[in-house]
C-alpha cells in the first residue's frame, strides 16, 4: 500500500515591506483671537509683515500649506512635507520664531513619515524564497528584498515625495490596526492581511480623481500607527469615501481611528484676511 504524503503548506514571514519618503509635520493652533485684538492696525501689520515673506517661502515649494479648520478643535493647521526630519524641524523652528507665533495656541500636533504599503510585492516574492527553499534574512533573502525595495522606491518616487495638493480641502485624521484579545490585526497571516488591503483599496480607486489620499506611517514617531490626508475640492466626497470603507473587513474588523480634523486651504498672502474674518469669497468657511 503506498503511503500518503502530507503537503504542509509553509506560513510565509508576518511583515509586510515598505518604502518610506517625505517626512511630515501636522501643527494644530487655536488663535489667540484676544491678543491680536487688542493690538494696534500697525501692530498687527508689523507682524504680518514679518510672517508674509517667511510662509510664503515655505508655501512655495509646495512643501507646506495652511488650512483654516472648521470646529473648535483648531483654527489652523500647517502642514509640512520635506525630505528628512531635520528640514521639517527647520519648518516647525522658523514658525517658532515669529512674532505671529505669541498668537497661537498648539492644541495637537501629529509626526509621520509617507509610506506606500507592498503588500502584493512582499508576499509574491516570499512564496518566491519558500517555493526555492531560500532561508529567512540570508544573504541571498536580504539582497533580493532590497533589490525589489529600491525598485519599487525609483518607481514610486512622485509618489513618495509629493507635493501637497493644490485642492481647497483636507481632512486629516489618524488610525490603528487594533491589537485587541478578539480582534488582531498583527497575528492574520499576511496572504489574509493582503486580501483585506486590496479589497479597501478597491474602493479607494473608484474615487480616483475626486480625492487624492496620502498615507504617512507614524509607529515609533507618533501616538497613533498611521496618518491620513484626504484631499479633495469637494468636502462631501471625505464623508462618501470613509463611510464607504467602514464596510471593508479591514476597517469593519480591524481598524480603530483617532480625532478627524477637516480645513478649508487658505494662501498665506490672505493670513491678514483670515484673522480679521474678510476672506475673499473663495476662501471663506
Amino acid at each position: 500500500m503506498a503511503s500518503e504524503t502530507t503537503v504542509v503548506k509553509a506560513e510565509l514571514p508576518a511583515l509586510p515591506l515598505t518604502i518610506e519618503g517625505s517626512a511630515v509635520l501636522h501643527q494644530m493652533f487655536r488663535v489667540r483671537w484676544g491678543a491680536w485684538q487688542a493690538l494696534t492696525p500697525e501692530e498687527r501689520q508689523c507682524i504680518l509683515n514679518e510672517a508674509a515673506p517667511v510662509l510664503g517661502e515655505m508655501e512655495s515649494g509646495g512643501g507646506s500649506a495652511m488650512f483654516s479648520m472648521l470646529g473648535h478643535k483648531a483654527d489652523l493647521m500647517f502642514v509640512h512635507f520635506r525630505d528628512t526630519f531635520d528640514e521639517v524641524n527647520c519648518a516647525e523652528l522658523r514658525i517658532a520664531n515669529l512674532r505671529f507665533n505669541e498668537l497661537l495656541e498648539p492644541t495637537a500636533s501629529y509626526v509621520s513619515m509617507v509610506e506606500l504599503g507592498l503588500y502584493e510585492s512582499t508576499v509574491k516574492l516570499y512564496r518566491s524564497f519558500a517555493e526555492r527553499g531560500v532561508a529567512p534574512h540570508s544573504e541571498e533573502w536580504n539582497k533580493e528584498i532590497e533589490e525589489l525595495m529600491e525598485r519599487q522606491r525609483q518607481a514610486m518616487r512622485p509618489r513618495l515625495y509629493p507635493k501637497i495638493p493644490a485642492m481647497r480641502y483636507v481632512c486629516f485624521y489618524p488610525m490603528d490596526r487594533r491589537r485587541g484579545e478578539m480582534k488582531n490585526w498583527y497575528v492574520l497571516p499576511i496572504e489574509d492581511r493582503q486580501r483585506q488591503m486590496d479589497e479597501h483599496g478597491t474602493v479607494g480607486r473608484r474615487y480616483a480623481g475626486r480625492v487624492q489620499q496620502i498615507i504617512s506611517g507614524s509607529i515609533g514617531f507618533d501616538d497613533w500607527e498611521w496618518g491620513v490626508d484626504l484631499f479633495s475640492n469637494e468636502p462631501v466626497t471625505f464623508k462618501k469615501l470613509i463611510y464607504e470603507m467602514r464596510f471593508d473587513q479591514v476597517s469593519a474588523e480591524y481598524s480603530n481611528f483617532g480625532t478627524f480634523y477637516l480645513g478649508m486651504r487658505v494662501s498665506v498672502q490672505n493670513l491678514g484676511q483670515l484673522l480679521s474674518g474678510t476672506l475673499p469669497k473663495a476662501e471663506q468657511k
